[in-house]
């Protein structure tokens, strides 16, 4: 029980190193002990194994008060490397954004595929090319226009997707870990970190409404995605409003179905924000009939109702920052 708590410990200080020298960049040792609060022979040993590890770094050595000058080290932020894949549909062709980031969310190269329809094989050979230029990526993340359901795509607005099983397929071929992130998910996670409410007591929602397609919707709550059974929560396309959101909807008619949808979602989560993503009607306009509906409805809580644009720049960066959340090292729990 001693070893296996030693254990335990050393992987809570190494990681306590790790996650102050990601946010400094650069310390010296006297330096690390005062913000990890490790003692300094904690913290040698700790930092030499980093070093080893190519994790750490030596940078430069700095004059002290008379004394030895000491040596700062610094951060390797290519240490890990994320290859971000997600996808989009741009006039009837699907469109394959691929990204390798470093830990500080540096974009280290950025592709763009165009494809007729998806293809799993040249999915692949993207991959594979990637991997060839970054050999130290160490995980891979990829946003979808869909659903997955014991790891096989069951819903999509791409065809192509429908059964497919992404991570075992890409797990099995390429030997990394893969995590799979609906888009309007990977939006609204995008929208909080932007706005830092990562770690705060906030309910975001954030609701999709793609140009003759159904909507989607994101629920984020305390520093994660809601996602339901079988990550099925946000599907609001199955609620009863008898809605054709495959044809073109006059503005003020879509106005209704989107305030309805408000209201729906306001009863249930009663959110501090709404992020409404949508094309469809003049954001003057939609706000001024949201004023107008709400003043007649009785609601739980009046929430703060976005509109917003950036629909791809939040899922792209959604994305990413889901994809190094996922590199974090995980301190395992010894009993």
């Amino acid at each position: 029980m001693k070893i296996a708590n030693a254990i335990l410990m050393k992987e809570i200080n190494i990681n306590n190193v790790r996650q102050v020298m990601k946010r400094v960049e650069t310390a010296t040792k006297p330096q690390l002990a005062s913000l990890t609060k490790l003692s300094v022979v904690t913290v040698n040993s700790l930092v030499k194994e980093l070093c080893e590890k190519g994790e750490l770094f030596e940078d430069e050595t700095i004059p002290s008060n008379g004394g030895r000058p000491a040596l700062t080290y610094r951060y390797n932020y290519d240490f890990s490397l994320a290859l971000v894949m997600y996808m989009n549909d741009k006039q009837g062709q699907d469109v394959i954004t691929a990204t390798v980031i470093n830990l500080e969310n540096h974009i280290l190269l950025k592709e763009v595929h165009t494809l007729p329809v998806f293809d799993q094989t040249q999915f692949h050979v993207i991959i594979e090319q990637m991997l060839a230029q970054f050999p130290s990526i160490k995980g891979i993340g990829i946003g979808i226009p869909g659903q997955t359901v014991n790891g096989e795509v069951t819903v999509s607005s791409h065809q192509q997707l429908k059964g497919i099983r992404l991570v075992e397929d890409i797990e099995a071929k390429f030997g990394l870990p893969v995590m799979v992130e609906n888009d309007v998910n990977a939006a609204v996670s995008g929208y909080c970190s932007r706005q830092e409410l990562d770690e705060e007591d906030h309910s975001v929602i954030g609701i999709y409404f793609p140009t003759q397609y159904p909507p989607g919707m994101g629920i984020y709550l305390n520093g994660k995605v809601v996602k339901g059974k079988n990550g099925m929560a946000g599907e609001i396309k199955f609620l009863p409003m008898e809605t054709d959101w495959y044809s073109p909807m006059e503005p003020q008619v879509f106005a209704e179905k989107v305030y309805t949808i408000i209201q729906t979602v306001n009863a249930i989560l009663a959110p501090d924000r709404v992020v409404i993503y949508q094309k469809q009607i003049e954001a003057d306009a939609f706000i001024r009939g949201w004023e107008a509906y709400q003043a007649e409805q009785l609601m739980p809580v009046f929430p703060e109702v976005i509109l917003n644009e950036s629909f791809q720049e939040h899922f792209e960066a959604g994305m990413r920052w889901l994809t190094l959340k996922e590199l974090e090292p995980t301190v395992i729990q010894i009993n």
